[in-house]
């Protein structure tokens, strides 16, 4: 084969071999013999093969799960909780040259932050203020990570496992405390009947004719049980008749 061809075909090799193609949402930091040099924009790129590396950051918004841990809250009370960040890569020179696998150093500080957050409150406060708990273990972990190029986003505490006599427990509360409201709730209702049936008696004594009307009513709800019989003495008429109050 001819000299000349082989040696094109190496140079088209070695220019192939250069190219890199970066994804909008990424970006890539070059190294020319280990040192870093730039951080090269999405699009087509080439490199210099075996000389130049390129490593690869994604600038997208990250999840990361927070293991449960183990927690002692301050009123003595051992729970489980777990929690997920929301992050992103704000400055990749800083996140690749500055830390390890950031991804690991956040975990881990989220997981410490969480502890020691969580362990400074009631188990009340942790049930109750769950947004509260996550911006202040947000507080804590971007601290950290600000040097390291890296936003927090948000901090999240998904779930709280607690010991099976404390659930029992705040089970017999919250019944208790929803017997309570029914019981005031039906005690506001037999005040309210109370009241309206006094009001009804006052205005059916001012006029014989309501009276007449209500003992009519009274007897046809019983008739229509079909299994009574009413008997009366004496004709309706012969009742005394209740005088009319003057004015």
């Amino acid at each position: 084969m001819n000299p000349v061809v082989i040696f094109i075909v190496l140079i088209i090799v070695f220019l192939l071999s250069g190219i890199r193609i970066i994804f909008e949402y990424k970006r890539a930091l070059k190294f020319r013999f280990g040192k870093y040099i730039s951080t090269l924009q999405p699009g087509l790129r080439w490199i210099i093969p075996f000389i130049e590396t390129v490593q690869i950051v994604d600038i997208r918004v990250i999840t990361i799960n927070v293991d449960s841990q183990e927690v002692m809250t301050e009123d003595n009370v051992p729970c489980s909780i777990d929690g997920v960040v929301f992050f992103k890569v704000s400055n990749p020179e800083k996140a690749v040259l500055e830390v390890e696998q950031y991804n690991y150093a956040i975990m881990q500080l989220a997981q410490a932050a969480l502890r020691d957050v969580c362990g400074k409150v009631e188990l009340d406060t942790i049930l109750s203020k769950r947004e509260e708990m996550g911006k202040n273990i947000k507080a804590i972990v971007e601290q950290e990570t600000m040097e390291w190029g890296i936003q927090i986003i948000d901090v999240k505490i998904k779930d709280i496992q607690l010991p099976e006599n404390m659930r029992r427990m705040m089970a017999n509360q919250a019944e208790a405390e929803r017997s309570r409201r029914a019981r005031i709730i039906l005690a506001q209702a037999e005040e309210q009947a109370a009241q309206n049936l006094l009001a009804a008696g006052k205005i059916i004594d001012q006029s014989p004719s309501a009276i007449k009307l209500r003992l009519y009513q009274t007897l046809a709800n019983i008739a229509s049980e079909k299994n009574s019989t009413i008997l009366f003495p004496f004709p309706e008429e012969v009742l005394p008749k209740i005088p009319k109050e003057k004015n």
